[in-house]
Parts: C-alpha cells; structure tokens; sequence
C-alpha cells in the first residue's frame, strides 16, 4: 500500500470520525429533529410529486430529481402527525438508506449541528410505540433537545423493497 493511499485511508477516517457527531437538524410541528448528516445526499425544496398506487399513507409519490426518480415520505405522516400544505418552507431532505435513496419531507430544515455522544441520552421509554422505534436518542443543545432519528429504521424492509418493485 502506498503513502498515498495509507493518507486517503487516514482523509476517509476522519471524514467518519467528523461525520460520525454532525446531525442535520430540522423541524415538523413544534417539535426539532436531527439525523446523521452523513446519510445526507443533498436538501432540496418541494418539487411536483406524482402519486404511486397501493403506497403507505406516509409515501407521498415520487419525484424526478436531475433524471433519478425518487419516493419521498412525509415524515410528519410516517409519525402520525397532523398533515399540513407544504410551503416555500418545506424542503426534501434526500437520503440513502441501506443503498436506496428516499426523499424526506419536512417542515423546515435548520442547520448542521455537532451533538457530541456525550450529549446524547438514549430515547424515553414510555411504552412501545411505533414512534419510538425510529428514535437513536436525545440530543442536548444548549437549553434545547433535538429528538435523533434512527435513519435505517425509518422504513422497514418490505416498504423498501415496495418502494424498489415500483420504481419504473
């Protein structure tokens, strides 16, 4: 193995390390949420949706990003909120999930925080509810608590691979 590669081995180390405590934070309701910037591929606005047959409520369609075709979620539907318009506020935060990209709908998107694992409580136990499998923990930001969802938990094995069967 060459310096050079022992180097990028060493670059792609610490970009993990960096990206490891870096959460994407945003909001739905009143509520501030984050999740791990490094399942982040890009943040974009609300675009025209074309609805797909026989999804989950949550899964609002999909959408034509650059040529790619990707199903978005409606997170605040997916936690059994109430529904809203979506506005010139409400953006589509575009992730990977286990090797499949799903589009995010959420209120607002806020900013990249640092939340040190130091700053991270495990999530409440109040029962078992379908909610709380989607939360890694409680992150503590100053006075303020960001609830950190668990990415790979959002969507289940069989609404992924729904997702994939009807994908054109």
């Amino acid at each position: 193995m060459s310096q050079t590669d022992l180097m990028e081995d060493d670059l792609y180390d610490e970009d993990e390390d960096t990206l490891s405590s870096r959460y994407l934070t945003f909001r739905l309701g009143d509520e501030d949420f984050g999740i791990e910037i490094r399942y982040v591929t890009e943040i974009v606005g609300v675009q025209k949706i074309t609805e797909v047959p026989d999804m989950p409520d949550f899964v609002k369609g999909v959408i034509n990003l650059r040529g790619q075709v990707i199903p978005v979620m409606d997170v605040r539907l997916r936690f059994n909120m109430a529904p809203r318009d979506y506005d010139e506020r409400t953006c589509v935060i575009v992730v990977d999930i286990n090797g499949s990209v799903v589009g995010l709908i959420v209120d607002t998107v806020q900013e990249v925080r640092e939340i040190l694992p130091d700053n991270v409580s495990p999530p409440p136990k109040l029962g078992r509810s379908e909610k709380a499998r989607y939360i890694l923990g409680m992150g503590k930001v100053g006075d303020e608590v960001k609830i950190l969802l668990d990415v790979g938990r959002l969507l289940r094995e069989d609404e992924i691979a729904a997702l994939r069967d009807n994908e054109p």
